[in-house]
């Protein structure tokens, strides 16, 4: 039985006394809801989040991660850096990393690697834009952003991986997938690593990406294959969050 998870990606908002009103507002409301639940910060608030979620339920993630070790690599933020502060998780692929700061995903597949050598699970995003859905190219676009992870790390490494599946058209336009949308698309996923290790795909965990709110998400994290979500402006939002955690 796959365990729910709610991811919120606060994307470069917030300050730090923003972020532990946030964070204590999660955590105040956070029930008994059955599930896993992670906030993913900007960089500079990781250490300050680290020590108000010690202890509690709520995970620690990052919104990125580098794509080598360490060394002369101006900017950037290692696995080993992140793992100090107690990130359990690392998204690596996000949309808006690959479409404005030129994420490929050959350097994608590199940060998934760097993740898992510090015991961090990758968040790795995959999604198709307007124009390739248009052109009915969902799935080619899918397979290739998890045949150049697969290429790089092995199908093992999933055993330790989350994907989650964005389609750029939904993100930050107001527009959402249909739940018959997202679950085409999650099913699809879940079928392409049936095809190579059952075992991975039973357990894999899928969230949905695109515009996920508190009056979708329950139809959405109904489907079969929908595990939870990957959450942007609505995370930023303790109750709003919360409605959506709720919702698995």
């Amino acid at each position: 039985m796959r365990r729910s998870l709610v991811v919120g990606n606060w994307k470069m908002n917030g300050t730090l006394a923003s972020a532990k009103s946030l964070v204590e507002g999660i955590l105040a409301g956070l029930g008994n809801t059955e599930g896993d639940i992670a906030v993913c910060v900007p960089y500079v608030q990781i250490p300050s989040v680290s020590e108000l979620v010690k202890e509690t339920r709520l995970a620690l993630g990052s919104q990125n991660i580098a794509d080598k070790a360490s060394g002369a690599y101006t900017g950037e933020v290692s696995a080993a850096m992140l793992a100090e502060f107690g990130c359990k998780y690392a998204i690596v692929g996000h949309s808006e990393r690959r479409s404005y700061y030129g994420d490929t995903n050959e350097s994608v597949a590199a940060r998934f690697i760097q993740a898992q050598t510090q015991n961090i699970v990758p968040v790795l995003c995959v999604g198709e834009t307007l124009e390739q859905r248009e052109r009915n190219e969902t799935f080619g676009v899918i397979d290739e952003q998890l045949d150049a992870v697969i290429k790089a790390a092995g199908i093992e490494a999933f055993h330790g991986a989350v994907i989650a599946y964005e389609p750029v058209w939904a993100i930050g336009t107001g527009k959402t997938a249909t739940d018959d949308q997202a679950q085409e698309v999650h099913a699809y996923i879940r079928n392409y690593f049936a095809k190579q290790n059952q075992d991975i795909a039973a357990k894999l965990q899928i969230l949905y990406g695109g515009s996920c709110k508190p009056d979708n998400a329950k139809g959405l994290f109904a489907m079969p294959d929908i595990d939870g979500g990957l959450i942007g402006g609505a995370s930023l939002d303790a109750d709003s969050f919360l409605k959506i955690y709720h919702s698995i």
